[in-house]
Parts: C-alpha cells; sequence; structure tokens
C-alpha cells in the first residue's frame, strides 16, 4: 500500500505478497469498482423507493459490493492495521449500519429498516475500499478520471433523451438496466406542473440537478490542474453540456445553492485559480445562454413529436458552443495561466488573500441574482426557466412544505429520540406526524431523515465520524504544498457539493449518490492529517486477524442476505406477474409461496396472498381459507404496524366473514395514524351511523351510544382538521383533498338527528349538499336536511323545489323522517 499523498505520520509497512499477484488483485479490485461505478447509475441511481420495483437493482449493489469487499481482503489483510486514526476509520464506518441494526428494536417497518442495514453496507464498504485503495497515486488517478468519465455519460445520456435521441440512448443501456420500458429509459424527461424537466438517470430533476452541481466544480478544477491539453479540452468541452442540463432541470434549489458552494469552494484556491474558476464559468455560462432558448425549445418541441431538423439543429449548437468555450479554455490555460500564476503571486502570498475573490464575487453574484429577479434581464431566458426565477423566495410552496417536513420529523424525533424509528421511518409514519395533508414518503432533508432513522445515537455517530474526516482532511490540506492538495480535492467537491444539496432534498435516498459520498469521504480519509493512536494502538497480528475476522463474517452474512433478497426479489415479481395473467389459486399461491418461503413478511406478497385467500372464502364460506388469510395479515401487520393497504386488507377480511365490529375497532383505532386520510375518515363516520343503527334497531344503547360517539368524534376531527388548514401560510398548498364529503355530511347529520339534535345535524347535511340534484346521493342528503330543518322548525324552500323537480314524492319522504322519533 502506497504512502499517501500528505497527512502520513507513520511509514505503512510494504506487503509480503508477491508484487505480481498482489497487482492483479489490485487492479481486479480497481476495474471491479469502476464497473460497479458504471453500472450504478442506469439503475435509477440505485434509487431507495421503498416499494418491490426498485427492490432488485439495490440487492444486487449489496452482493457486487461484498464481492468488492472479498477482493479488498484478499489484496490487503496482510498490511491492514489499526495504529493511526485512519486505520480507525475502518473500524468506525462499520458503526453506521450496526446504528441502523440498533434502531431494528423500535423499527415502524422491519422491511424498510433491514433494506437501509443493507444499504448502509453498501456506504461502509465504499468507504473502506477507497480509503485504503485511494493512497495509491496511480489508482487514485484512475478512479478520479473514472468518476469524470461516467458523470459525462450520465449527461450525454441526459442530453440525448432532450435532443431526441432518446431510442438511441434507451438502446445502448437497455441490456444492463431494467430502467428501459417501451424501448425509452422511462422518466429521463420527466414531466410536471412546470413541464419537461430534465432528469437523465435519476428520474427526479432536484438530484440530476445536484449531480450536476458537483461535477460543474469538478470539472472546472480538473480543468485548472490538467497539465495535458486533451485534459484540458475534454473537461471545458462539457462545461456547456453541464450548465445547459442544470438549468432545463429547472430546480430552484440547485440554482439557489450553486453560488453558496461555488464561494465556500473558492475558499480553498489561491488567487490565481480563484480568478480562473470564474473565467471559466463566465466563458461556459455565456455560451450556454447564447444556445439556451433555441436548445430549450427544441427539446419542448422534440418532447412533442420528433423531428430530424429541429434535432440536429439542437445539437449542433450545442456542439459548437461547446467546442468554441473548449478551445478558448485550452488557449487560456496554456497562454493567460501562467501568466496570471507568476502575477498574482505577490498578492497571493498576503495573508486572507483567497477571501478578497470569494467576497468579492458574493457581491457580484447577488447583483446579477437581483437583476435576473427584479428586471427584464431574465428574458434572455427561456420561459419555463424565467418562472423558475421569479418563484424563488422563502414564500414559496415548496419552501414551506419544506420547512412543515421538518417541524413533522422533528416530532417524530420525540417519540423515538434515542435510536429511532428504523430506516424508512418517515416513509412510515410521517401521516402519523404530517400537519397536513401532503403526500411526501421522503423528508426532502438529509439530516432530519437521518434522525428519525437512526434517533440521537446514531446522528451523533454519524455526524463525528463526517465531521472528524472533513476536519482532518481540511486541516492536512491547509499543510500542504499546491501539488498535493489538488491529488484529492475532487472528493471534497463531490462530497460537499452533494451533502450541502441534500439539506434541501433526499438525494441521500439515491444509494449512487450515497456511494459517491462515501467515496468522497474515503478519499479524503485517504490523505487527511493523520496521526498514531497511541492509546488503541494494537501491535502484532492479533488485532487485524480480529478486524479481517469481523469483517469477514460480517460480509459473508450480507452477502448471503443479499442473495436470499434477490431471490425473494425474483419470487414475488414472478407472483405479480401470474397474478395478473391467471384466475387460478394454486398457480398464484403457488408463486407467493416462493417468495414468503424466504421473506415471510414480504409486504407485498404478503398482502397478495391474504387477498387471494379472502376471495377464496368468499367464494366457498370455507373458514379454513379465513384463518390461512388472517394468519397471513397477523403477520405482516406485527412486522409493519403502519402499513395501510394491510389494514384495509385486514378490515375488509373481518367484514367477509361479518365481524363488522373487530374490522370497525380497527378502522376506528388506526385513525390516528392517518390524520389526514379523509377516505379513512369518510368510512370510518358511515360506518359508525351504519352499526349505530343497527344497534338503535335491536334497542342496544350501550353499543348505539359507542358506534354514535366514535363517529362524531371522527367528524369532530375533521371539522378541526379543516379549520387548521386555514392557518396554513398564504402559498403553502395543503396537499390531498380534505373536506367535509356528501357521505361524512350525510353519516354525520344522521347520527345527530337520531340523536335529536336537529339543528345541529341541518348544519351538518348543509355542507353536504351539492348542485346537482340528480345526483342519489345528493338526493338523499337533501331529504335528511330538509327533514332536520322541519324538525327544528325551519325550512328551505329553495332546496326542497329542487329536490321535488327531480323527485316528485320528496315532501311525503321528509314529512315521514320528520316525524320519525329516536
Amino acid at each position: 500500500m502506497s504512502n499517501p499523498v500528505y497527512g502520513n505520520t507513520t511509514k505503512t509497512t510494504k506487503s509480503s505478497k508477491p508484487k505480481n499477484q498482489r497487482s492483479m488483485l489490485e487492479w481486479l479490485l480497481v476495474g471491479g469498482l469502476v464497473l460497479f461505478l458504471i453500472w450504478a447509475p442506469f439503475q435509477i441511481a440505485l434509487f431507495n423507493g421503498q416499494m418491490l420495483n426498485f427492490e432488485k437493482p439495490l440487492y444486487w449493489a449489496v452482493l457486487i459490493s461484498t464481492l468488492l469487499m472479498f477482493l479488498w481482503i484478499a489484496n490487503y489483510y496482510k498490511e491492514i492495521k489499526l495504529e493511526t486514526q485512519r486505520d480507525w476509520l475502518l473500524v468506525a464506518v462499520l458503526l453506521l449500519p450496526l446504528t441502523y441494526v440498533l434502531s431494528l428494536i423500535s423499527a415502524a417497518s422491519e422491511y424498510l429498516a433491514m433494506n437501509m442495514i443493507l444499504i448502509q453496507c453498501i456506504y461502509a464498504v465504499i468507504f473502506s475500499i477507497s480509503v485504503v485503495i485511494l493512497q495509491n497515486k496511480q489508482i487514485n488517478h484512475i478512479i478520479n478520471l473514472a468518476i469524470l468519465g461516467i458523470s459525462y455519460i450520465i449527461v450525454g445520456f441526459g442530453l440525448m433523451n432532450w435532443l431526441g435521441a432518446s431510442h438511441l440512448a434507451a438502446n445502448l443501456v437497455g441490456w444492463f438496466t431494467g430502467a428501459v420500458q417501451n424501448g425509452i429509459y422511462v422518466d429521463a424527461v420527466m414531466v410536471d406542473s412546470n413541464g419537461p424537466r430534465l432528469t437523465s438517470v435519476f428520474q427526479y430533476a432536484n438530484t440530476y440537478a445536484a449531480f450536476l452541481m458537483a461535477l460543474l466544480f469538478a470539472s472546472i478544477f480538473s480543468l485548472v490542474k490538467s497539465k495535458k491539453w486533451i485534459g484540458q479540452l475534454t473537461h471545458s468541452f462539457m462545461l456547456v453540456p453541464i450548465i445547459i442540463s442544470l438549468l432545463l432541470t429547472l430546480s430552484r434549489t440547485g440554482l439557489v445553492l450553486l453560488p453558496v458552494v461555488f464561494v465556500v469552494l473558492l475558499l480553498f484556491l489561491k488567487p490565481a485559480k480563484q480568478i480562473l474558476w470564474i473565467i471559466y464559468c463566465l466563458i461556459a455560462g455565456g455560451a450556454t445562454i447564447a444556445v439556451l432558448n433555441p436548445i430549450t425549445t427544441a427539446g419542448l418541441k422534440l418532447h412533442e413529436e420528433y423531428s430530424t431538423s429541429v434535432a440536429l439543429d439542437g445539437w449542433m449548437r450545442l456542439l459548437v458552443a461547446s467546442i468554441l468555450t473548449a478551445v478558448l479554455a485550452w488557449v487560456i490555460q496554456k497562454y493567460l495561466a501562467p501568466r496570471l500564476t507568476n502575477g498574482v503571486q505577490h498578492w497571493a502570498n498576503r495573508k486572507y488573500s483567497n477571501l478578497w475573490i470569494p467576497v468579492g464575487s458574493s457581491v457580484i453574484a447577488g447583483v446579477v441574482g437581483g437583476l435576473l429577479l427584479v428586471t427584464g434581464l431574465k428574458s434572455i431566458l427561456p420561459q419555463s426557466i424565467q418562472i423558475r426565477l421569479e418563484n424563488i423566495n422563502f414564500s414559496q410552496h415548496s419552501v414551506l412544505e419544506r420547512f412543515t417536513f421538518y417541524k413533522d420529523a422533528i416530532k417524530l424525533l420525540g417519540d423515538y429520540p434515542i435510536i429511532g424509528a428504523g430506516g424508512g421511518a418517515w416513509a412510515s409514519l410521517y401521516e402519523t406526524y404530517q400537519n397536513n395533508p401532503y403526500t411526501s414518503r421522503q423528508a426532502h432533508n438529509f439530516i432530519m431523515q437521518y434522525l428519525v432513522e437512526v434517533g440521537i445515537i446514531g446522528f451523533i455517530i454519524f455526524m463525528s465520524f463526517m465531521i472528524f474526516i472533513i476536519y482532518k482532511y481540511v486541516k492536512g490540506y491547509i499543510r500542504s504544498s499546491e501539488e498535493n492538495r489538488e491529488s484529492h480535492f475532487l472528493y471534497f467537491i463531490i462530497t460537499f457539493s452533494i451533502l450541502t444539496h441534500s439539506i434541501l432534498d433526499f438525494n441521500m435516498s439515491y444509494v449512487f449518490m450515497g456511494i459517491l459520498v462515501f467515496l468522497g469521504l474515503g478519499g479524503m480519509a485517504a490523505v487527511m492529517d493523520n496521526k498514531p493512536v497511541k492509546k488503541l494502538r494494537f501491535t502484532g497480528g492479533g488485532s487485524r486477524y480480529m478486524y479481517l475476522g469481523v469483517v469477514g463474517g460480517l460480509s459473508i452474512i450480507v452477502m448471503f442476505t443479499s442473495v436470499r433478497y434477490l431471490q425473494s426479489s425474483y419470487a414475488a415479481l414472478e407472483a405479480q406477474q401470474v397474478a395478473q395473467n391467471s384466475q387460478s389459486f394454486e398457480e398464484i399461491k403457488s408463486a407467493l409461496d416462493k417468495d414468503l418461503s424466504i421473506r415471510k413478511t414480504h409486504p407485498d406478497s404478503l398482502q397478495l396472498m391474504a387477498e387471494i385467500y379472502q376471495q377464496v372464502y368468499i367464494q366457498t364460506q370455507d373458514e379454513q381459507f379465513y384463518n390461512e388469510g388472517m394468519a397471513w395479515l397477523e403477520r405482516g401487520i406485527a412486522a409493519e404496524p403502519y402499513n395501510k393497504n394491510m389494514l384495509k386488507q385486514q378490515i375488509a377480511l373481518y367484514q367477509a366473514k361479518g365481524e363488522n365490529e373487530k374490522a370497525f375497532a380497527i378502522q376506528n383505532e388506526k385513525a390516528k395514524n392517518f390524520n389526514w386520510d379523509i377516505t379513512w375518515y369518510e368510512t370510518l363516520i358511515s360506518q359508525a351511523h351504519n352499526f349505530g343503527y343497527q344497534a338503535l334497531g335491536n334497542q342496544d344503547n350501550e353499543k348505539k351510544e359507542k358506534y354514535f360517539k366514535a363517529g362524531l368524534d371522527a367528524y369532530e376531527h375533521v371539522k378541526q382538521g379543516i379549520e387548521h388548514l386555514k392557518t396554513l401560510p398564504e402559498g403553502q398548498l395543503q396537499g390531498r383533498a380534505f373536506e367535509i364529503t356528501p357521505s361524512i355530511a350525510l353519516s354525520a347529520g344522521k347520527i345527530e338527528f337520531m340523536q335529536n339534535q336537529p339543528a345541529e345535524a341541518a348544519a351538518t347535511l348543509k355542507q353536504g349538499l351539492k348542485e346537482d340534484m340528480s345526483d342519489p346521493t345528493n338526493q338523499e342528503v337533501a331529504r335528511w336536511y330538509l327533514a332536520s330543518l322541519q324538525k327544528a322548525g325551519q325550512t328551505d324552500e329553495e332546496i326542497m323545489n329542487q329536490l321535488i323537480a327531480v323527485q316528485p314524492e320528496a315532501k311525503q319522504q321528509v314529512d315521514q323522517l320528520a316525524n320519525v322519533t329516536f
């Protein structure tokens, strides 16, 4: 293992392994890592989508990472020691998955929690491998080139989808990814309320913007650093495609954080390089503005209908702008950069000289940003981007919604403060804690999501681990020579950029982004300011073999787990396919048994199994099928107590057998977990009326009062929720509909009517009236409304006339209702 570039205070013992054998294993490891980095982004960037469709690539990634770990152990087992701070980081990184294992104790979802444990194992592997191999100068250079090369491919892939070559792009990658459907990579250009937005491999524009922000600065750094003309031309050529792609994401978060990250990175550079960074940004930015409008327009047209001339025009403009930028940058690097470095050398030696340009650029950026926002200068931009710029403010709905997510996450943390609620905690529990009926299975903040998953203990461990590495790296960076500083600065750029953007979005839910971050942390640790750990220093081979034994043992466990989960995932998908194409109970059950014999609480398969048992029970009335279906559901709900679909399935199964009290008990008890699900409350209030009315007919006053009280309590909850929504800040969207529906008004009004509260019943029923009197439900609401008014000594002639117009006998029906006593 080579000595690190800087920060090393101890000599590394040379391996006794033959040089050719060591090289073969080492290159096999490096090659495997590079291939992994090529494969991963095209699996929707390994998105942890918390659904069956996203499982397989994640488990393949776990399996591949464990195989890489075995190669790492085989190559470096004689060189691993526990003597320095860097060595002990290899132990510390194991605590990250272990904190997720600990959070299993209180996990809200066993399924999602286990997935997060495996994902953390991937990160631990990537970090451990990179912290060792990136100490080697040659390997470090290869990984640098690999990261940039793969990133440039991702940018090119995205632009191919934007400029009409989506089928060609899909054909290039379709043989090794399941993200290609119907001849295109799904949502490489996604469409939302803002129109088409470029997402490339991520299927989410904001995360692609975070990736592009990191890549932009990595490319400029590599351009300035490069000594060869081929490198200078390549990196500068990609600047325009990167900036255009960033703008086509329409990501406001990316645009807001871009100058922040830029200024921070400038602080690490000497004045000459700060000036070069700014010059290249201005050149590439100017070239981008010159072609942005036609390229944007071309993409929008091609999204509607393909045209060879439109596509060719877009590609030619992009190519010309990129070539001109590359040539100009090469000229500057060859002729101006050396003179600039010499010209500002005296200035650069002054104290705090590296602060002046970042501060000045911040002021200039602020002025330019202000001009773009409040003047006609923004007219040079495409309409879609103008609109996004105009909406950048702290009262904009996406900002307000994010703050709401964070407040709700704090409420969640309050109930699971120490070890958290396990991996996937936010997705499982957010409906229980949400302030209003939004839909978001991601907290849009990596810190808050991490906190609720592993609690304060896990969060402190992670932050300590990360901050220690960054602090030691920066400390070594400051003390190092200019040449040595550049060797691993790319990793800092990538890690800092992604993590900064992740404060406002869920980038780390894309495992590929997490891999880049931990690869970056490993790269920084490889050359950090390193010192011996005297109190924990172990000499001899015992500590090495103990560490390798633990790591090897854990890797074997993780490997076998990933293989089993892969088998489960394939079986679950096969079962879904069989269920779509077959009506045979035995065929579907046989397919599901393959999955559930491996993973007994796999949610999708378990729910489907319970569903087919329910269908057969309804057909045969054989209680064996009922009992089997209920047993599956009880097993699943024990592992997934907040799984709404399973709870609904259990309620439906109870109802199929006529056990309405048990069904209602679940509907009523679990309502608190879904405070803003209006359909849940609609069903609850309706059932409360129906069962209360039955109890009334059976003269069971105790049950009648129990059901009626539950129904009115639920109705009061809905009313309070509606009043609360009126307090939301102006500009914040409430999310899903939450209102008094005709069904709620009818059921709650009937309950109040039957409890001899006609005035209250009339007020409730009036809220459910709609204009369309031909609708049967609306007619029933109107009858009960008019009967309630009549009983309270009032009338509504307008509604009565409208009802009689479609139902002539309505007057008699209303009179009959009004005369009924309860």
